[in-house]
């Protein structure tokens, strides 16, 4: 009898259907996903320090996103949705290792526990890929598991290489391969040209630029050497951009140097927002929370044929959408009753100004430790919040205060719910609470709809260790 992998397996390859596109050879799929790389951390988004020439070349090239997102404030629980498709309610990954992440005695509420791995009945998006004919990679960092069938060897990827497997944030000297920047790419490079005569996946997943940031002992002196900008100052940051971007420009070569360049879509975004070591403003807050520091990303798309060079979109799109998007570029079709919460943006590239979705949703059932620049809270980067972001508008919900404070009939004053409108106000510092109840009612109706929906998991209980008088200090 097979074991449960294959029967998996053979279940995936029987349920895809017929092509999506009728024409064409499928295109070769590159995926540069950056490690805590923030939106404002690019020179293309404005960074008066910072240096990435490779891809602000890349950002010329191709179709940059304005509002492209993270399903996730942190590294495990986006890299979830994008591998699988799925908001974090259907995955169960919320957090890097607990969701209980502080002082216990300052949590009002019990939170919901952390899956920390990507359970191996999820059809992945190398899985559909794969079964759409395509190799697939994955060389770096991977965050979902190494065992019990967690495995990106085990999740549909032909190739898997991490030479920071078990340790990846431990600082190492190793001058010449910062965060292991430069092994990862060769790897890719050799996978690439492996793979020429047939369509890859492959999916960079750096390190870079995580603590402990590392970078070549030439380029840390040169960042020494230049004046600081007002906003970003850090000579070691501004250094593991710079290899990171030298990585993304070495790829970037080797697809020309081999005749790939115009049959190959490439993505380059970043997992979350940046971290408190450099600042995302005008945006509020950081990696690890859900106002827009944490979640809003750098994103560029080139795809010659498809995408116009110099283009811009502004349209709100998140990681999620990555797997209907792949999967619809290569002709393949969504597995056999796989839910997909994103939507395929091939209409954007293709200079369409819209989707059919109108929302973006957002679900962290816990506790973040350590405050965000301009954050809301003193001690945790987060508390349990939902998000929505519905055109120009996001709205917040924090369920210590809509359980415990009264929920919607004290909306007034019980400060559970935070409405902003993005659009005149990127650095969320207006609350329009009050101002606009009819479109704080509409949206948190429709997050209250899609909780229940997608049976997104609440604290259901008070903490009975909360002591409000306990210490306030950092984590």
């Amino acid at each position: 009898m097979p074991n449960r992998r294959m029967t998996r397996r053979d279940l995936l390859f029987g349920t895809l259907a017929a092509p999506l596109l009728a024409a064409g050879p499928k295109p070769n799929i590159l995926l540069i996903f950056a490690d805590d790389m923030g939106w404002r951390d690019a020179g293309y988004t404005g960074s008066d320090f910072y240096e990435t020439p490779h891809i602000d070349a890349l950002a010329k090239q191709g179709m940059v996103f304005t509002q492209a997102y993270a399903c996730g404030a942190n590294c495990a629980p986006s890299r979830a949705c994008l591998i699988s498709g799925q908001y974090t309610p259907r995955h169960g990954i919320y957090a890097v290792g607990s969701t209980d992440r502080g002082p216990e005695k300052l949590m009002r509420m019990i939170p919901v526990p952390n899956t920390g791995n990507l359970d191996p009945k999820q059809i992945t998006i190398a899985e559909a890929l794969k079964a759409a004919g395509y190799a697939t990679g994955k060389f770096g960092k991977w965050h979902l598991g190494e065992k019990d069938g967690c495995e990106a060897a085990k999740q549909g990827f032909d190739v898997d290489i991490d030479p920071r497997r078990g340790d990846p944030n431990r600082a190492r000297n190793e001058p010449d391969d910062p965060k292991s920047i430069f092994t990862i790419t060769r790897a890719a490079c050799d996978f690439i040209e492996q793979n020429r005569s047939r369509p890859f996946f492959a999916y960079v997943a750096h390190h870079a630029i995580h603590v402990a940031q590392e970078a070549r002992p030439a380029t840390l002196a040169s960042f020494k050497q230049k004046p600081p900008g007002k906003q970003h100052r850090n000579p070691l940051y501004a250094a593991c951009v710079y290899d990171l971007d030298e990585g993304v420009g070495i790829l970037l070569r080797k697809l020309a140097s081999l005749g790939l360049e115009k049959n190959t879509l490439v993505v380059f975004t970043s997992d979350n927002g940046g971290t408190p070591q450099s600042s995302q403003e005008p945006l509020r807050g950081a990696k690890g929370c859900y106002y827009e520091g944490g979640i809003r990303e750098p994103m560029i798309v080139r795809w010659p044929g498809v995408t116009r060079a110099g283009a811009q979109c502004d349209i709100p799109v998140a990681n999620v959408d990555f797997y209907p998007t792949f999967v619809a570029a290569a002709g393949g079709a969504v597995p056999a009753g796989k839910i997909l919460d994103g939507e395929s943006l091939l209409p954007l590239f293709k200079g369409e100004r819209s989707l059919s979705r109108s929302s973006l949703f957002w679900h962290f059932p816990g506790y973040l430790d350590s405050p965000v620049p301009r954050g809301r809270d003193p001690v945790f980067r987060t508390r349990p919040v939902s998000v929505i972001r519905k055109g120009d508008w996001k709205l917040h919900l924090y369920h210590e205060e809509w359980q415990l404070d009264g929920g919607r009939e004290k909306l007034a004053s019980n400060k559970a719910v935070e409405l902003y409108n993005i659009r005149t106000d990127i650095g969320e510092r207006n609350d329009l609470l009050s101002a606009n109840p009819s479109k704080r009612d509409e949206l948190l109706d429709e997050l209250l709809a899609w909780i229940v929906k997608v049976k997104a998991p609440l604290p259901a209980k008070a903490n009975p260790n909360y002591s409000p008088e306990t210490k306030r200090t950092r984590i």
